[in-house]
């Protein structure tokens, strides 16, 4: 009888171990953590962050830390003056805050020259 119980506690709690490995797996389509780190810290400070803009022939505007703001609306106090396909402006009473959508990437420009004498090199 006592074999029985055992055989019987063993099995219920292999039934069990798959729903406990499955806690720990990562979702494959979540950013890698230190992106979600600072993603985090970012998120934390009081700085407006610009998620994405939209642009068509009717309506132009904005999503800035989670919050849609449209052309000449007000987004904590500050008026959303200019909308770019990168980047938005604020202004409030004098002073203008750009916000970046990639705030972390320029862009550079190149001479035709300089990209025909690399062409000329292959």
């Amino acid at each position: 009888m006592s074999a029985r119980i055992v055989l019987i506690v063993l099995t219920s709690s292999l039934a069990w171990l798959p729903a406990a490995w499955a806690q720990q797996l990562r979702d494959p389509t979540q950013p890698p953590s230190l992106l979600m780190q600072d993603g985090m810290a970012a998120g934390a400070s009081s700085e407006p962050v610009l998620q994405s803009v939209f642009i068509s022939p009717t309506r132009r505007a904005a999503i800035i830390s989670g919050q849609t703001v449209r052309f000449g609306e007000k987004f904590n106090g500050a008026t959303l003056v200019k909308i770019t396909e990168s980047e938005v402006v604020l202004r409030n009473g004098g002073e203008l805050q750009t916000l970046k959508l990639f705030p972390g990437i320029g862009k550079r420009l190149t001479s035709a020259h300089g990209r025909q004498n690399s062409d000329n090199r292959k």
